[in-house]
């Protein structure tokens, strides 16, 4: 009860709620990405599989990040994958609505949620890390950063699939985003840290190559798939 009553406790309250509110963005746009098109019943339970699995990894994550962090190549893997991830999101068409056939709308929604794990998996580690550095070993602020991130992830993924029915070109602007936080976490590789320091430039600039490649190889795999079937 002491701790409730310090101003430590409540400005690491107050980071975690900023960090939060700021890293979960781009979780929540692979989660409407990953499942704008499904019928509107799968599109609430790929969004709420997706976060609940994507919560406990996170948790699970908390305890080994700083550890993960340090291995060389893990996240030039982790960039590569968050690319691949936003051509096909930006390729790929979700299963019709109108179909009937159970099994394949099934399956659809499983690739959903499989796509919004490997996603996470990669995209929540500066989310995890800064929530654990900012509460410093206080538990209660660990279980409150994680336990906050849920609604945000759940509330922004939501906004998003509707703002995505009504703006196509919203899906651009979320694709192009996975792919510059692929050329960031690729450049923050371990192997490249001495690089990356001298010219902190390399950042922006790998960032802008990632999402000019997810938007450049993603929208040229739809007119090809678009050509075929037609």
């Amino acid at each position: 009860m002491d701790t409730l009553l310090t101003a430590d406790f409540w400005i690491g309250i107050f980071k975690i709620i900023w960090i939060d509110v700021i890293l979960s963005g781009d979780n929540a746009v692979v989660i409407a990405l990953a499942a704008r098109a499904l019928p509107p019943e799968q599109q609430r339970k790929a969004i709420l599989w997706g976060c609940g699995f994507a919560i406990a990894l996170r948790v699970a994550l908390t305890v080994v990040a700083a550890q993960l962090m340090q291995l060389p190549l893990l996240e030039i893997l982790g960039g590569c994958l968050l690319l691949w991830i936003g051509v096909g999101l930006l390729q790929g068409e979700a299963p019709s609505t109108t179909s009937t056939h159970m099994p394949h709308r099934h399956a659809g929604m499983f690739t959903a949620i499989r796509t919004i794990l490997l996603a996470d998996l990669v995209m929540c580690l500066d989310n995890v890390i800064a929530v654990a550095a900012t509460a410093q070993g206080d538990m209660v602020l660990l279980v409150f950063g994680l336990a906050l991130s849920i609604p945000l992830v759940l509330f922004g993924s939501t906004l998003m699939i509707r703002l995505m029915e009504r703006l196509p070109w919203i899906v651009l602007v979320g694709a192009a985003l996975i792919g510059w936080v692929a050329g960031e976490t690729i450049v923050n590789d371990q192997l490249l840290l001495g690089v990356s320091q001298q010219h902190p430039a390399l950042k922006y600039i790998a960032a802008v190559c990632g999402a000019a490649l997810v938007l450049a190889v993603g929208q040229r795999l739809r007119q090809r798939k678009a050509s075929t079937t037609h």
